[in-house]
């Protein structure tokens, strides 16, 4: 059963969008655990057919994601927006600089300033952020997700550059 959501829309389930992840192409996982997306999380670590490697910094998981695509992976960082701080060299010096596609799936905490008080500013500047240093993003609704990962894996293909989707809580679990 499906969770309700802040959208009175029931949450993608972490099956399904691990399902739509891998059907798109995605074979490598990386990135720094949020509690907001915990059942994507739980799940990519129980799934044997394809590596999830925890990172304690967000800039070593784009890192890694840059050294998995040189060895033919497509990649996932995932990561809260506070992590979007700590990485924007690795992203602007590395990932963009030198062209290397990576999928940003960015939990959004202090959404519409809802949340504890240390997620309200980056909350309200994710999005200028992500548009400051060139990444493109969307911010998907749980019935819009699937169609935004089909977007944003486009892009990666047709530009070889990473994107985002900027999570808001409720899209998926």
């Amino acid at each position: 059963m499906a969770a309700e959501t802040a959208f009175n829309t029931p949450a993608v389930e972490p099956a399904e969008f691990t399902a739509a992840l891998k059907t798109a192409g995605y074979d490598f996982f990386t990135g720094v655990p949020c509690s907001l997306v915990s059942g994507l999380i739980a799940y990519l670590e129980q799934d044997t057919t394809i590596p999830y490697y925890a990172e304690t910094r967000e800039d070593a998981a784009v890192g890694l994601a840059c050294g998995a695509m040189m060895a033919g992976k497509k990649p996932v960082v995932v990561m809260q927006n506070s992590g979007l701080g700590v990485c924007v060299n690795a992203l602007t010096s590395m990932a963009l600089m030198y062209k290397t596609p990576c999928l940003l799936l960015i939990t959004w905490r202090g959404y519409e300033g809802k949340d504890a008080p240390e997620h309200i500013i980056m909350g309200d500047i994710s999005g200028k952020l992500l548009d400051t240093i060139g990444v493109p993003y969307r911010a998907p609704e749980p019935e819009t997700l699937l169609e935004d990962l089909k977007w944003a894996t486009e892009f990666q293909d047709r530009e070889s550059l990473p994107a985002a989707l900027l999570l808001r809580p409720g899209v998926t679990r």
